[in-house]
């Protein structure tokens, strides 16, 4: 697993509270045992409507994903978070997760973090108006900031995951 470095990207605002893992990546896709290749089944029923988020240009190479409440709920498959991490996303920003989905992110690298609604809402309605505004998340000091300082939060984690996020310490690299 990669170690976790403080990151600066532009975000994707993905505003739907409920996002099932099924939405995340379609069962049809799960026939496959190896992790990487998913990247390009994201969201893929959703892919199909050309005004899909993911579909435009403005948010291409956005490694931050902000989102409503609830997201990876459902079945408690891993290949919703290996096609998360395989698409380019380092960090997802929600409400609230699905526990199964934040654990399965977690063994991979992939961070999430838990901020208050109005803050997510801040945050989706400002990459909606600022598609290029990019937003640093720092797990280091544990915090979530635009980039020109004007929004600045702190978030909570686990410490046993935080420091097996930054070191690149998977189930292995733990024995």
């Amino acid at each position: 697993m990669r170690k976790f470095e403080a990151l600066r990207s532009t975000a994707l605002p993905l505003n739907r509270a409920d996002v099932d893992t099924d939405q995340i990546i379609p069962a049809k896709y799960l026939k496959r045992i190896e992790r990487s290749g998913f990247g390009q089944f994201l969201f893929d029923d959703w892919r199909k409507d050309p005004a899909f988020i993911l579909n435009e240009g403005a948010f291409s190479g956005a490694r931050i994903l902000v989102t409503g409440a609830n997201f990876g709920c459902g079945s408690s498959r891993e290949h919703a978070p290996w096609a998360l991490d395989d698409y380019g996303f380092r960090a997802l920003i929600a409400p609230s997760f699905a526990d199964i989905f934040r654990n399965n992110c977690a063994k991979i690298g992939l961070l999430t973090i838990t901020l208050a609604p109005e803050d997510v809402e801040f945050l989706i309605a400002r990459a909606e108006e600022l598609p290029e505004a990019e937003t640093i998340v720092d797990l280091e000091s544990q915090t979530v900031a635009t980039a020109d300082g004007s929004f600045v939060r702190s978030f909570e984690i686990d410490p046993a995951v935080k420091r097996n996020l930054l070191e690149g310490l998977d189930a292995i690299g733990l024995t």
